[in-house]
């Protein structure tokens, strides 16, 4: 483990900028987002919640995969790799960490997501630990650790104070310290201290959110059974607005649809994030399986707390981030769902 003066990040950003593309929190009009850095920005790593969540680094937006061309009537096509340099991205929390590691079990799995893949391998993540969490936050209902060396980040960081504290994790995270090691001291004593310290205090932070006793245990039931729980989910989709904010902030939606663009001589084939809660969502031939908004919310809700654990060694679909929760127009959101499937009485 190593310790960089706060002092230093500047020059610290000037140097992992100049060898690759590097991502930070940056506050714009007050709203703080993963963006590509460049000198004057204003970087937040007080505030431990970005609006939008990094995974767009690796499974950006829209991403176009085949070109097509037509001259004098005779049709060409390309395939397009996937685009982007070498990057940092650091200042992730340990749920959005995970968030990667739930996508990779959908895209890095046979058949493999050769354009994830991409995005994904050219990537160095650097972790920090959530000094002050969020009153919507609970990750640690998923079994996350706010405070922790998250597995799946290549350099876990901590903020002591005057210094962040950052300790390798993988060969990627050891070759990247190497460039930089001029600007890192060595740890002492007393900075195992602060660091110990500073994990305990994240713990007790944590043991004071309102959210802290979410129990997922107490949803019952077999999938068929949640599944028919009809006077909760019409309780729910009565008020939903389909606006798709909670799958697009999301880190851990990972729905798309493939569509079609067509000039006068060339078009492209692209894919593009879709949500569960539109209309259009599995749109086909004949017509759309779930044709209320009472089935489209249901279909988002028993992926993320029945289908996806199911498929994945109880693992749910959820690292408790609190996105949904702060930015739900009409304040649906999971946590409100898993007491209402636990028989809690809460209001919506």
């Amino acid at each position: 483990m190593k310790k960089i003066l706060k002092s230093n990040l500047p020059e610290l950003w000037q140097k992992i900028s100049a060898d690759f593309d590097l991502f930070l929190p940056l506050e714009k009009n007050k709203t703080l987002n993963f963006s590509l850095w460049k000198e004057g920005e204003k970087v937040n790593l007080d505030r431990v919640r970005t609006n939008a969540s990094p995974k767009h680094l690796v499974f950006p937006q829209t991403e176009t995969y085949l070109k097509i061309k037509n001259e004098n009537k005779k049709l060409s096509f390309k395939a397009v790799k996937a685009k982007g340099d070498q990057y940092v991205l650091f200042g992730v929390r340990p749920c959005d960490v995970e968030s990667f590691k739930l996508l990779d079990n959908i895209f890095l799995k046979d058949p493999v997501d050769t354009y994830y893949k991409a995005h994904r391998d050219r990537g160095t993540i650097i972790s920090l630990g959530c000094t002050n969490p969020e009153d919507s936050c609970f990750c640690s209902s998923f079994g996350i650790d706010a405070g922790s060396a998250p597995k799946g980040a290549d350099i876990a960081a901590w903020d002591i104070g005057d210094s962040f504290i950052w300790k390798a994790q993988s060969e990627k995270g050891q070759k990247l310290m190497e460039t930089i090691e001029e600007l890192f001291t060595d740890i002492d004593e007393k900075d195992l201290k602060n660091l110990e310290e500073e994990k305990g205090s994240i713990q007790e932070n944590l043991k004071d959110l309102p959210f802290n006793s979410l129990d997922l245990s107490k949803i019952k039931g077999t999938q068929q059974e949640i599944f028919d729980k009809e006077e909760i989910w019409n309780e729910f989709s009565e008020r939903c607005l389909a606006c798709g904010t909670c799958s697009h902030l999301c880190p851990t939606c990972h729905c798309y649809d493939l569509c079609d663009y067509k000039g006068s001589s060339h078009g492209e084939k692209f894919r593009c994030w879709d949500s569960c809660m539109s209309s259009d969502f599995t749109l086909m031939a004949h017509g759309n399986p779930r044709t209320s908004q009472m089935q489209r919310l249901r279909q988002r809700f028993m992926h993320k707390l029945v289908y996806y654990p199911k498929n994945h060694e109880g693992i749910y679909s959820c690292v408790g981030c609190g996105r949904c929760v702060e930015k739900c127009p009409v304040h649906i959101d999971i946590v409100k769902i898993i007491k209402k499937l636990g028989g809690e009485n809460n209001e919506l």
